[in-house]
């Protein structure tokens, strides 16, 4: 009986110790950082730097991986079908949640097959003009736009990128006539705005602010909620009078569905605090972004109301991937 008992409090103790220690061990080696996109843009410079300290706290090496390819649904994929063990991670932006109503199909439901650790960071746009077009404020793009008889010519970094669709949502809320341009990456669309090619761009701060302070592009109001750091001067949108107008170039860190519950504290807990590390946050800043540390279950509130509010754009503007 005695042997018996011992056997039953045994067990019980394993499977009473069994969910916690997976957290108390890992990672016994590297960690996987999937970014979606190739070297080089915003979300793999804070991939990058989230890495460094991430990996530093965790005691062992976090390596970005990218894995470009259909808008960031190959790497997302790649995500999705990983183990649940916390060695593979995501790294995206707002194409999680433009992608399943833009493309006709994504091998994955986004609520479903994902875990979110965290929101990351966040950073507006910016709606710039070419300076020498004369127009100065969101007004009176508005009235220039219908004024011009088939509308203004907007560039983005493509179809489904945030810049896109934060023109394509102008368009509904303000019923200005803009023809969409598609570039590859908004290097190449600001490199036209400049040359006068194109007549808007919804851009990264990053690719904006070196030409609008040289005085070759005019910044006429910021994206996000709040006015941004790196142009205090710009109203937001929504304080030019658009009402309801938000559209932030955010980062969220994810894992695949049924991640234990300790791992996802672990991996919430060890990015909160790599979110304040100084190399971090001036880092993030460099590029207009703000740290943004959440909770796993108000990242996962944020990305469901993000897939419906684009998701309405999507079906509203007849939009479709190429």
């Amino acid at each position: 009986m005695r042997l018996w008992l011992a056997g039953c409090l045994g067990a019980v103790l394993f499977v009473w110790s069994g969910p916690a220690a997976p957290a108390q061990s890992y990672p016994t080696h590297p960690v996987r950082l999937v970014v979606p996109y190739a070297p080089g843009g915003v979300l793999d410079y804070s991939g990058r730097l989230l890495a460094k300290t991430l990996g530093d706290r965790l005691g062992q090496q976090v390596v970005v991986d990218n894995r470009p390819g259909a808008g960031g649904v190959i790497g997302t994929d790649t995500v999705v079908h990983a183990a649940a063990d916390g060695y593979t991670l995501l790294l995206m932006d707002p194409a999680l949640a433009v992608n399943p109503s833009l493309q006709k199909s994504v091998p994955y439901d986004v609520l479903k097959d994902l875990q979110p650790i965290s929101m990351i960071n966040t950073s507006p746009l910016v709606a710039a003009v070419n300076a020498a077009t004369p127009v100065t404020t969101i007004a009176e793009l508005i009235g220039y736009a219908k004024a011009h008889p088939g509308g203004l010519t907007f560039g983005s970094a493509g179809v489904g990128t945030t810049p896109h669709m934060a023109g394509e949502l102008f368009k509904l809320k303000t019923g200005t006539p803009l023809i969409h341009v598609a570039y590859k990456g908004i290097g190449p669309a600001i490199a036209d705005l400049i040359a006068g090619q194109i007549d808007l761009c919804f851009a990264s701060i990053t690719g904006a602010l070196p030409h609008i302070t040289d005085g070759k592009l005019r910044g006429l109001a910021t994206t996000g909620l709040r006015r941004s750091s790196a142009l205090p001067d710009l109203p937001t949108v929504a304080e030019a009078g658009i009402a309801d107008f938000e559209v932030d170039l955010w980062l969220m860190l994810l894992a695949p569905a049924h991640l234990p519950a300790p791992l996802v504290e672990r991996l919430n807990r060890e990015t909160h605090e790599a979110l304040t590390d100084r190399a971090v946050v001036e880092g993030f800043a460099r590029v207009g972004a703000e740290p943004l540390p959440t909770s796993p279950k108000a990242a996962r509130t944020f990305l469901a109301a993000e897939l419906d509010k684009w998701a309405q754009v999507v079906t509203a503007a007849h939009l479709q991937a190429n």
